[in-house]
């Protein structure tokens, strides 16, 4: 399971991509949950690291779930019509 940090804002976003990016790699599983429970903090950049981690891992031949995800980024989501694009856990 890869996590989120606290914080996911533009200047930490290039370094929590990396982050998960080599999480992802580094995992065998074929469903990869990403847990957004810590995610405090946050600003649209989150949704473009969510956006290229879902498809580095549809590259790799994974599906990527979201887990946890706060109310305020699933709105933020919404907002900019990509909510269908970041698939929620059930």
């Amino acid at each position: 399971m890869l996590q989120l940090p606290a914080t996911l804002m533009h200047h930490t976003a290039k370094t929590c991509l990396a982050e998960l990016l080599q999480a992802l790699q580094a995992t065998a599983e074929t469903t990869v949950t990403v847990n957004a429970v810590a995610l405090q903090r946050f600003d649209s950049t989150a949704l473009a690291v969510l956006l290229e981690l879902s498809a580095q891992a549809q590259r790799a031949g994974k599906k990527l779930v979201l887990q946890a995800m706060p109310a305020r980024l699933n709105d933020l989501a919404r907002v900019y019509g990509i909510d269908a694009l970041l698939p929620a856990a059930n």
